[in-house]
């Protein structure tokens, strides 16, 4: 279909709003760089993610204002394709960054159980990717046969992101609510930062808007496609959300100093196994 205008069909109408969000990324990716050298002496895990995703972001949303715009790029079914899959990808980082801070938070502390397996949620979190890379492709297809089989696919990956999402901010709160527990009695001058004193309740806020964003996803992709990428929908439901978490992450102290001890090179290198997976898949 050459003639399609992609960014038509899918309501992509705002150029305003796609280059304005690209623009915030930039900014907190910077922030994030800055704020590593200048607190941690160098990159921590967490905060790599969280830089990884603004890159990401700043990428899908600049690709997004290119489609919106006027010109022949909204008929480039290629370069649609590239946004939707770094859309895919940057949520596994956001949601993977979320998980990795109350994990690491958790170690630290002898009352929290660790319930959730490690490898089993990155597992989980690799297939969810695969098959929303996979579904993303296949729905552009010319054939009605493998646009259905693409509309499950992007189905399944939504659900385990929705688990996946749930279990996650069910971790947060437990690890919260220890948190809290302990600090029972403690001196509350002692916190250097605003986001240490008040951490537990601004990682739970992030969680809650990562489960706000995944609820409404998956609820559209389950009935009403159209909707999802409804940009009166789309912006309020899925980018500020997302958004809203980064900005809290930028709160000095909501990642605890302590954190830079624990070092995670085995998962950096999953990440970088799944863009390279995601750019073979873009490619075939």
């Amino acid at each position: 279909m050459p003639d399609t205008d992609y960014a038509k069909l899918l309501d992509f109408e705002s150029v305003a709003a796609a280059a304005v969000f690209a623009a915030l990324y930039m900014l907190f990716l910077v922030w994030f760089q800055v704020y590593q050298l200048r607190v941690f002496n160098g990159p921590i895990y967490v905060l790599f993610l969280v830089s990884l995703f603004c890159a990401i972001r700043f990428t899908a949303f600049t690709i997004r204002a290119i489609l919106a715009g006027p010109g022949p790029t909204s008929h480039n079914l290629s370069l649609l394709i590239g946004d939707e899959i770094l859309f895919d990808v940057g949520f596994f980082v956001l949601l993977y960054s979320t998980y990795t801070l109350a994990l690491d938070i958790a170690v630290t502390s002898d009352n929290v159980y660790l319930f959730i397996n490690l490898r089993l949620f990155r597992f989980a979190m690799v297939v969810a990717v695969a098959l929303g890379i996979t579904g993303v492709i296949q729905s552009q297809s010319t054939n009605p046969h493998t646009v259905d089989l693409g509309r499950i696919f992007q189905k399944a990956s939504t659900t385990i992101f929705l688990v996946l999402t749930v279990l996650q901010a069910y971790l947060m709160v437990r690890v919260a609510w220890t948190e809290i527990s302990l600090r029972v009695g403690a001196d509350n001058h002692e916190y250097e930062f605003w986001g240490v004193k008040y951490g537990c309740y601004i990682r739970c806020t992030i969680s809650l808007l990562l489960l706000v964003r995944e609820a409404f996803a998956t609820a559209t992709v389950m009935s009403d496609m159209a909707k999802l990428h409804n940009e009166h929908f789309w912006y309020p439901l899925i980018a500020l959300p997302e958004i809203l978490a980064v900005i809290l992450y930028a709160i000095p102290g909501t990642v605890p100093p302590y954190l830079w001890l624990l070092v995670h090179h085995e998962e950096i290198d999953l990440i970088f196994c799944n863009f390279a997976c995601a750019l073979d898949c873009h490619r075939s």
